[in-house]
């Protein structure tokens, strides 16, 4: 087979990142010279609906009808699309606890993405999060209860799929208990089988007849295969998914940049690797010169036979399947003003309260303690600012603003002793140390984004599993005694 033929075999098995608000015309060269079909777009790829949806036209126009066009709008802290209506993230459906509002929330998900011009969505998270120091998961997880957590999650991907979009589940077989963020190093999960069968592994299961496409997890399970990664492990993608659960939708590799495996394998061997174990499409997030070193590694393994052909064309009909059940190409977003009520009617459902927290009195004196800087942890939105709170705070009480750089070395006894009703808001998804839990003691905390961070503070807490602007509008009808916090925390500790 001719070199070029290898390499657009090669392009149709590949997702890349783009760079820029707009198709120039080397890239889109690049994309038809090789026959790329899949693109995921990132927050520094979009402006505003006009933008990302002539970007998303023309990419479609240069990767033809069986684009797969992705980015991660899961909801909470992970959205890139900023301005359409904010969804809740996955542990505050979890918190509402009502499947028919998962369906909808997925639905409405899906609609505001379509009008984009997407045709799949990495979500949703079906990891199990039952470890509180996960420092990459948490919120994102729908919960601890494998039954429960599923529900959830098939019900939003119903409401996904109603709409045209294809979802995908992630991160098989499970991120959920780890301390390690895979984005930064590889992480281990060394449990026995019969445990990763009862817990991790039970979401996938009962999920795969059902997913459209499931992304593999940097990290190694001993238990089937201590010497590779999930996404390089036959054991895993092969044995497992496809033999032994007889999953037959698209496997994709979580992106190939994550320190997991580009600190420990070359680009292009670690493709070939994902593909010989059973990956569809392998996520080259990276430079150009990784895409071009990726797309030659697996050219030439076509070519020598350690990717056969027929396996090839195999995974390029799933793909292709997927693409025509969900096609690329914006439609038209009539029900977003219903869908920003819908997601802020889920936002306030989500609402939890911690040890019995007392409202300030109207028109009180109040002092809010929050962190300087605007925090993102690279797989997330940055959080919101400590301004922004007051403003919501300031149409109610009396605020005193004091930030602080660094919780390890903020001394909460410096603050004025002067009656004060003291609100901690927590902004970012780092766990508090062992400086702040001992010594800080405020009246009421605002657990923003990890919930986990409730456990740190010794005082009641409102948690809202995310810092979107109707997450803080719940809040404040919370404060004015509009509303409960009905929501139940559906990880264990609380």
């Amino acid at each position: 087979m001719h070199t070029n033929d290898l390499r657009q075999l090669a392009g149709r098995l590949i997702m890349i990142r783009l760079f820029g608000t707009a198709l120039d015309a080397d890239t889109a060269d690049f994309i038809r010279a090789n026959r790329i079909r899949g693109a995921c777009l990132f927050r520094q790829n979009m402006t505003d609906a006009a933008q990302l949806t002539r970007f998303t036209s023309d990419l479609k126009d240069a990767m033809g009808e069986l684009a797969l066009i992705a980015l991660d709008q899961e909801g909470g802290a992970v959205v890139r699309a900023l301005w359409v209506p904010p969804p809740p993230s996955a542990m505050a459906l979890g918190a509402a606890g009502d499947e028919p509002l998962a369906r909808d929330v997925g639905a409405a998900v899906a609609r505001a993405i379509r009008a984009l011009g997407f045709n799949w969505n990495f979500a949703p998270v079906l990891d199990l999060n039952n470890n509180p120091r996960n420092p990459v998961i948490a919120e994102r997880s729908f919960g601890a209860d494998p039954d429960r957590a599923t529900a959830l999650a098939l019900a939003w991907m119903a409401g996904s799929d109603s709409e045209g979009v294809a979802c995908c589940v992630k991160h098989f077989p499970g991120h959920g208990d780890t301390h390690v963020d895979s984005h930064r190093d590889l992480p281990t999960v060394d449990k026995p089988l019969p445990e990763l069968e009862r817990f991790e592994f039970a979401p996938f299961r009962t999920a795969a007849p059902h997913a459209p496409a499931v992304m593999t997890a940097h990290i190694v399970y001993p238990a089937l295969d201590a010497d590779n990664p999930a996404t390089m492990s036959r054991a895993i993608l092969h044995d497992l998914l496809r033999t032994e659960w007889r999953y037959d939708g698209v496997i994709i590799t979580d992106g190939m940049d994550m320190h997991a495996i580009a600190h420990r394998y070359d680009a292009g061997d670690a493709a070939v690797n994902a593909l010989r174990a059973g990956a569809d499409m392998v996520m080259a997030i990276g430079s150009r010169d990784t895409q071009e070193r990726t797309i030659a590694a697996i050219a030439a393994a076509i070519g020598d036979g350690r990717l056969p052909l027929a396996d090839v064309h195999a995974r390029l009909a799933r793909l292709d399947r997927l693409a025509r059940a969900h096609p690329a190409g914006a439609v038209q977003y009539a029900t977003e003003d219903a869908d920003r009520a819908l997601m802020a009617d889920a936002w306030r459902r989500a609402l939890t309260a911690r040890g019995n927290p007392q409202r300030p009195a109207p028109g009180s004196k109040v002092r809010l303690v929050a962190r300087q800087d605007v925090v993102s942890d690279g797989v997330s939105e940055a959080g919101v600012p400590a301004s922004a709170i007051a403003a919501m705070l300031a149409t109610l009480f009396d605020v005193d603003l004091v930030t602080f750089a660094d919780a390890e070395t903020f001394d909460w006894h410096a603050l004025p002793d002067d009656g004060r009703f003291t609100i901690l808001a927590s902004t970012s998804r780092r766990r508090y140390g062992a400086h702040a839990r001992a010594t800080w003691t405020p009246d009421l905390h605002l657990a923003l984004w990890n919930p986990y961070q409730a456990l740190d503070v010794a005082a009641p807490a409102l948690m809202t599993y995310g810092f979107a602007p109707p997450a803080l509008d719940a809040v404040r009808s919370w404060l004015a005694g509009d509303i409960e916090a009905t929501g139940q925390c559906p990880v264990p500790g609380f």
